[in-house]
């Protein structure tokens, strides 16, 4: 290369170094240097935060003396200050060195430097949050023993709280429950049995804490045992808290044997586009209560309302309308509800052959029909929607079939071969023809979009059973049935069946 290309060369290199320089891509991130601008900051500010706390927790044990010897943790807090004040000398040494390579400011330091923060920040954050949780948990036994004739009075108070809480209406309602519902004898018996265990429990820590109550009374410090002290009201405290929300508790779980209930998707609708896209279920609560476990008849009560769902529990029950999406028969606690999708009503009949307190099987020529008693004829509408078809045997059979085996049942036509409940079923397409879903086209494409119930003249059909497309939009509504809000609707994208629901999937 000639000379004078040589120098062309030269220039070029010095400019290029000039203007790496210049610019500074060879210089620590500008946002680095400030994190390490930032965490020199609060290094100073734990620094004086560490040696406050110390000279007020020292001051603390040396005019409470009294206190903190009755205080085991107390003696262990002089080595614990120790040991922060050695951390907050490591993490000096780390944000010198940090400070070292911020002033030569070189980018082959990066790691280095990212690596050095992020150590002394949590050796920094560790001595801080040691030494000020020593500082809180010091001022907290002051401040209870300034509070001391306060916290006699609450122990006094707890201590008759508890033996004046009338157990006798909770052993009663438990009793009856038990002679109801006899597999539930032994957990019932087991939950008011630690709750009546709280009235001896508290006469031991009462009579136990006799001698600190009255040297605390006499401000006898010198032999006072603080932390026995404060230990036993505590312990008092909370029994008297808790006992009303135990006993409560046990009282609601024996309530709650004498209800069933269900959840019926009676509606759904997804709405907007893209990121404001929502997803909404209406649910039809219906609940019965039954006096005793042997009741021939039940109060049942419903109520509906819209609720936003996450787009996983939308499309988890997408293809469940009409269906309980939950059923608790009587007899169980709500926590042993089940959460699995079943064909509303079917949970209510006793085996073939058999009765129980909500109808029986009828035969009618040669085939078995479930016929509800009257009675429940309001239990039936709202779980059917007003669109209740007998059902025979077979269909109880294949419930019962695919229940057993951990599946959802949605049956099957013959006719046309399809579902016969769910979103896909023909009997779902009468039941909820006026639904937000159905006006919105969730139907359009079904083959079975003209069929009729083929029990519609049958004498096992429910009353005003040829207006049970119209629920819901425009007919005249059950007396008991309450009017909620409507949630806007939009068309909604056809659903195609699914293979049936395992138990414990939502």
């Amino acid at each position: 290369m000639s000379r004078s290309g040589l120098k062309f060369l030269a220039v070029l290199l010095s400019t290029l170094i000039f203007f790496v320089l210049v610019s500074g891509l060879d210089n620590l991130p500008r946002s680095l240097r400030t994190q390490v601008d930032a965490e020199r900051a609060a290094l100073a500010t734990a620094q004086k935060q560490v040696a406050a706390a110390k000279d007020e927790v020292s001051g603390d044990l040396r005019t409470e003396t009294d206190l903190f010897r009755t205080i085991p943790a107390s003696q262990q807090w002089p080595a614990a200050f120790t040991q922060a004040e050695t951390e907050l000398v490591s993490a000096s040494r780390d944000m010198d060195e940090l400070t070292k390579l911020e002033k030569q400011n070189r980018r082959q330091d990066r790691q280095r430097v990212e690596a050095l923060l992020a150590q002394e920040t949590g050796v920094r954050s560790s001595a801080l949050t040691q030494a000020t949780g020593i500082q809180k948990d010091a001022a907290h036994w002051v401040e209870l023993k300034r509070q001391l004739p306060a916290e006699l009075q609450r122990m006094d108070a707890d201590y008759k709280a508890i033996h004046a809480f009338q157990l006798a209406p909770v052993k009663t309602v438990v009793e009856k429950a038990e002679g109801d519902w006899p597999e539930k004898k032994t957990d019932l018996d087991s939950r008011l049995a630690s709750v009546a265990a709280t009235i001896p429990q508290s006469d031991t820590v009462w009579q136990s804490s006799a001698d600190e109550r009255r040297e605390a009374a006499a401000a006898d410090y010198a032999h006072l045992d603080f932390g026995g002290l404060f230990t036993a009201a505590d312990t008092l405290h909370t029994e008297a808290t808790s006992l009303p929300t135990e006993a409560a508790t046990v009282q609601s779980l024996s309530g709650q044997l004498y209800q069933s209930w269900d959840k019926i998707l009676v509606d759904m609708e997804e709405r907007g586009r893209g990121g404001n896209r929502a997803w909404d279920q209406k649910i039809r609560t219906v609940k019965t209560q039954l006096a005793d476990a042997h009741a021939t008849t039940g109060a049942t009560t419903s109520d509906e309302q819209w609720v936003d769902v996450s787009q996983s529990t939308f499309n988890a029950t997408r293809n469940d309308l009409g269906m309980a999406i939950e059923h608790k028969p009587a007899g169980k606690y709500d926590s042993e509800a089940e959460r699995v999708a079943q064909p509303a009503g079917f949970a209510y009949m006793a085996p073939p052959g058999q009765s129980n307190q909500y109808g029986h099987w009828e035969n009618r020529d040669g085939h078995d029909f479930w016929v509800f008693y009257g009675q429940y004829a309001l239990l039936r509408d709202l779980l059917f929607n007003r669109g209740y078809r007998p059902i025979d045997r077979y269909d109880w059979d294949g419930y019962y079939s695919s229940r057993s085996s951990g599946r959802t049942y949605y049956g099957r036509d013959e006719e046309i071969g399809a579902p016969k409940y769910g979103t896909q079923g023909t009997i779902t397409h009468d039941r909820y023809a006026g639904s937000n879903f159905a006006r919105g086209g969730g139907f359009r494409d079904s083959r079975f979009a003209s069929k009729s119930g083929s029990f519609r003249n049958s004498p096992f059909a429910s009353p005003g059973g040829a207006e049970s497309k119209h629920f819901g939009s425009g007919s005249a509504p059950h007396p008991s049935a309450p009017s909620f809000h409507r949630a806007p609707s939009m068309p909604h994208p056809s659903f195609h069946p699914s293979m049936p629901r395992r138990f414990g999937r939502r």
